[in-house]
Formats: structure tokens, sequence, C-alpha cells
């Protein structure tokens, strides 16, 4: 088995991205960024407990400002966010290549439908079309939850 490039080869940023504080070893998991509004966001890449290839992405605010981690911010840097966490994410991969699965969510706002998914995931999967190299990786979305699976081979 070989890693795979979760990215299209032509794939570029679309927004300025803020500044990311890597994990001091290579291989870690937790990753931390500041947006301009002094927000603090922590991204972290947990191991799925039956696959030890497969990822689960969190993403949390670091703000004693919010009542919890997950609360919806609206300080207007909400793209410059998602491309920092797309930068974030190539780069794990790319420590991480022969990982298999990433798994991530957005969070409900208060007044949503909980049957559906999350306006946040709609996003996230409809972002993740724009530089997920499908040749490579299947994405689909299971009832709240964005999973990006690499595609098995026969070779």
């Amino acid at each position: 088995m070989n890693g795979v490039p979760l990215f299209k080869k032509d794939y570029r940023p679309t927004t300025n991205i803020f500044e990311v504080k890597k994990p001091d070893i290579v291989s870690g998991a937790v990753y931390y960024f500041e947006t301009d509004s002094k927000l603090v966001y922590q991204v972290t890449f947990g191991k799925k407990k039956n696959n030890y290839l497969g990822n689960i992405v969190n993403f949390s605010v670091l703000s004693e400002e919010y009542e919890d981690e997950y609360s919806e911010t609206n300080r207007g840097e909400v793209y410059m966010i998602i491309s920092t966490m797309i930068e974030i994410l190539k780069s794990y991969h790319e420590a991480h290549p022969y990982s298999n699965s990433y798994e991530f969510s957005g969070e409900y706002k208060d007044d949503e439908d909980r049957s559906t998914p999350s306006i946040r995931t709609r996003l996230y999967i409809r972002t993740a079309y724009k530089f997920v190299d499908m040749s490579h990786w299947e994405l689909s979305l299971e009832r709240n939850k964005v999973v990006l699976s690499r595609k098995v081979r026969d070779d």
C-alpha cells in the first residue's frame, strides 16, 4: 500500500491563510492558528478506534469569550478559516501519506433542523470537492459527517 495524493495537483488556496503553528514533531496531530480578530483555533487529528490509518478531524475555537469550543463566532473570517483548515489538512496528509480516511462534521446552529446535514457540514463537502483528488479519494456525506475515503485499488 503506497501513499496517494489527497489534493488535486492544481489546488491553490482561494484566500489568504492564517499563520499556522504546526506540531513540534512532524508526525504530531495538533495544530493552532490565530485569526485577525484574535480568536485561536485548534485542529486535532484523532485516530479511529477500528482503523489506525483513519482520522477524525476536530476543529474548535479556544476562547473564554465563547461558552463552548464549537461556538459560532461570526467574525467574517469563514473563508480564510476554511482555507487555513485545508492547508492544515494538506500538511497533515503530507506527514501521514498512508492515511486512508478523514472524517469531519460541522456543528449545528441553535435553530437548525437536525434531520439534515448542518449548514457548516454542507459548506465543508462543497469545499472538499474543490480540492480533493477524486481519482484517489471518494467523498460522501453520512448524516452530518463528511467522509473522505481512499479508493481501494486492485493493483
